[in-house]
């Protein structure tokens, strides 16, 4: 068992060299699908970390009359906190409110002075909602409505709600993410297929330049897997050279973008290459290895029946 193990892998590294041109040729194919698969793997984090900075600055801002009562506002507080949408609820008194006003107004001089012959704070207590998604805000929003129409026969407790001012805005981040998302599965299965068909009619090329030889083994008695098996190795071969080969370029883009992607994103695609390398390493080159073979399967499958 052993030695027919060997005679396999030695006659797929024969077969792999004899085609050379047909095997580099499936091998830069390959190496193409999976360095857009990288480099869709490396955007999506990084676009993942932008859209994430941009949705941790949209939220919805519930500003409160200035006679409300601080118990009435927590019982709100509390109300949205049991909404499974809610993450984050952040309370601001009216005494915070009026000192971020004095100080994001502190070189405008006729507005300090207006607040000063007021005499009295004329800002309210406010709450800031974030949620897990963009897309879950608008039904936040709704639960304020209903709590504002509740309120309209009694002293109204909320002043207005920012919501349809911010909708825009989220509306669009919502709209970039779905998009985002259905790109990247669109482009990977393209891709993907791309690779299978590739290697699947490299190996056919390969079973058919070996058609002779193939019918030399099967008139001496040669097992199925000792003629199948080298055409498996080959397309093994094809995608782990492939995904390593993919890596290496990546890596001198990644260390040259690096330190511009850390300024403008606060994210280093090169740090994030080297800390995540493991995972990197196995999703490419493993991704590889299960296309080359799943390839060749189907080829020896199709045109090698023994």
């Amino acid at each position: 068992m052993w030695t027919g193990f060997k005679r396999v892998i030695k006659a797929g590294f024969v077969g792999f060299w004899r085609n050379a041109f047909v095997s580099l040729a499936a091998v830069f194919v390959m190496t193409v699908a999976l360095f857009v698969i990288g480099t869709s793997m490396l955007l999506n984090q990084l676009l993942g970390v932008s859209l994430q900075n941009i949705q941790d600055r949209v939220d919805i801002n519930v500003y409160f009359n200035t006679e409300a009562e601080l118990l009435d506002i927590n019982a709100l507080q509390n109300s949205l906190e049991s909404l499974p949408e809610v993450s984050v609820i952040t309370f601001t008194s009216r005494e915070d409110s009026l000192a971020e006003f004095r100080e994001r107004h502190q070189n405008d001089e006729l507005t300090i002075q207006a607040l000063e012959e007021l005499g009295e704070n004329p800002l309210g207590a406010s709450l800031s909602i974030r949620t897990e998604e963009t897309s879950q805000y608008e039904s936040v929003a709704n639960f304020l409505a209903a709590q504002q129409n509740l309120q309209s026969g009694e002293a109204p407790l909320i002043n207005r709600v920012n919501y349809n001012r911010n909708r825009e805005a989220i509306d669009r981040l919502t709209a970039i993410i779905d998009a985002v998302e259905r790109s990247s599965v669109i482009a990977l299965v393209v891709l993907i297929a791309a690779a299978v068909m590739i290697t699947f009619n490299t190996v056919r090329l390969a079973i058919y330049t070996a058609r002779e030889e193939i019918s030399v083994m099967r008139l001496v008695g040669a097992s199925n897997m000792y003629i199948r098996g080298p055409f498996m190795l080959q397309g093994i071969m094809y995608g782990l050279i492939a995904g390593l080969l993919s890596l290496l370029i990546l890596y001198p883009i990644v260390l040259w973008l690096g330190p511009a992607t850390e300024s403008f994103f606060q994210f280093n695609l090169f740090t994030y290459y080297v800390n995540d390398f493991a995972q990197l390493f196995g999703v490419i080159v493993g991704t590889g290895v299960a296309l080359g073979l799943i390839s060749s399967i189907l080829a020896v499958s199709r045109y090698l029946r023994v």
